[in-house]
């Protein structure tokens, strides 16, 4: 089968379904020309309308071919289309989410009595809704510079779109020594290299940085008095900005209890928490055992030894065996 073929059975079986029809007939075309110049793409796939709806969807893009040539419309390979799709399907979802939230808000306040309106008047300041993108990000800004003590987060590694050599956090501000700025990231942002290198330019800047298996959620905290909590996996298509003293203070204490058990970034040897048995459990694991050989081996019983799996496996946040070893020498806990 020649190459173009594959592609487009490969397209067939990625993209059909997942995008219009239209979309897909004409990313065929092109897929199928190999490029076309850009100014003869409306005239090959139909109108500039589906030109726009390729490039928008990541399944298109311009290659300049130099400056005496013109530009020239060229299709990505399916698996990156079909990535592409995703990504602008996630940004759709968000963009009805977030609109949800402004109108269960709306029908709420709609339905408020007056009495009830200047009572909730006063929530509000103690903790808000916020819907707004533009808001979030500019709320999360605004609490890095009015931390005068503390400056706490938790990320989850959820975003939205995946993560590029492009991709990057907005860097600390300088506060001079006078704010301490400490951050627990899910180990998975830590292993990924540019996660790894975003972490690494925060600790340049000044941040304690720790790990732990898993993060239920993303949290920005300043001091004691306010914190931002998102209401999606993102933390993009909602938040709570709470200045509630009673709630600060149980977040604040979570906070806490999460920053004694993770591990500190870049250990050069992590403990491990696991128990001794645990540890010779993953250790025989890794060498590839079965259930019953690291029982005998150990001198308990299969049930036990599997007692002893679950227990290495909520601590790695992992599902296999392969996945557990590899997660254990990457932090050190095991040779």
């Amino acid at each position: 089968m020649a190459v173009d073929e594959q592609d487009q059975v490969k397209a067939q079986r990625l993209l059909e379904g997942v995008v219009p029809n239209e979309i897909f007939v004409s990313y065929s075309i092109l897929l199928t020309e190999g490029s076309c110049p850009e100014d003869d793409a409306a005239a090959l796939l139909g109108s500039k309308e589906q030109v726009a709806e390729l490039t928008a969807r990541g399944m298109a893009h311009r290659r300049p071919d130099g400056p005496a040539m013109p530009p020239r419309l060229v299709p990505a390979p399916p698996e990156l289309a079909l990535q592409g799709v995703l990504t602008d399907l996630s940004r759709r979802l968000v963009s009805d989410q977030e609109r949800l939230l402004a109108g269960h808000k709306r029908l709420s306040e709609f339905h408020q009595t007056p009495a009830l309106a200047s009572s909730n008047s006063a929530m509000d300041r103690l903790v808000r809704i916020v819907t707004d993108r533009d808001e979030i990000s500019s709320l999360s800004y605004a609490l890095i510079n009015a931390a005068r003590h503390d400056w706490l987060t938790l990320d989850n590694y959820v975003l939205e779109a995946p993560v590029e050599d492009s991709t990057g956090y907005a860097p600390l501000p300088v506060f001079e020594g006078q704010v301490r700025c400490r951050a627990i990231y899910e180990t998975r942002c830590a292993e990924h290299p540019i996660g790894a290198k975003t972490i690494e330019a925060a600790v340049e800047a000044g941040e304690q940085a720790r790990l732990l298996p898993r993060i239920g959620m993303k949290m920005k905290l300043a001091d004691e008095t306010v914190a931002l909590v998102p209401l999606t996996p993102t933390g993009m298509g909602g938040a709570l900005l709470v200045r509630s003293p009673v709630i600060v203070g149980a977040l604040r204490e979570y906070f806490e209890l999460l920053w004694e058990k993770a591990i500190p970034f870049g250990s050069a040897k992590a403990t491990a928490p696991l128990t001794p048995a645990q540890l010779q459990v993953l250790q025989l694991l890794n060498q590839g055992l079965s259930d019953e050989a690291i029982a005998r081996r150990m001198d308990i019983s299969v049930n036990t030894m599997r007692r002893h799996w679950t227990a290495i496996r909520e601590q790695l946040g992992v599902e296999t065996r392969f996945a557990a070893g590899a997660a254990a020498v990457r932090r050190s806990w095991i040779d």
